[in-house]
């Protein structure tokens, strides 16, 4: 299915959820916010929310510096 995460459009495993789909951009496991067609999803919904054709996902980190 096709996807566009940050912006950028790729092709995605039909029932991918978003927790592989953040998996796919990163390793980190705390700090990542993600929305889906600019809805928050929360960490506890990621496993359980597949992702649909067309959908918008955008995956945050918290950067740490100073």
């Amino acid at each position: 299915m096709k996807v566009t995460i940050n912006g950028d459009a790729g092709e995605l495993p039909d029932g991918t959820t978003v927790a592989q789909a953040v998996r796919t951009l990163t390793a980190m496991t705390s700090g990542v916010a993600v929305a889906v067609n600019d809805v928050v999803v929360s960490r506890g919904a990621w496993e359980s929310t597949s992702l649909a054709e067309n959908d918008r996902v955008e995956v945050l980190t918290a950067v740490q510096g100073g």
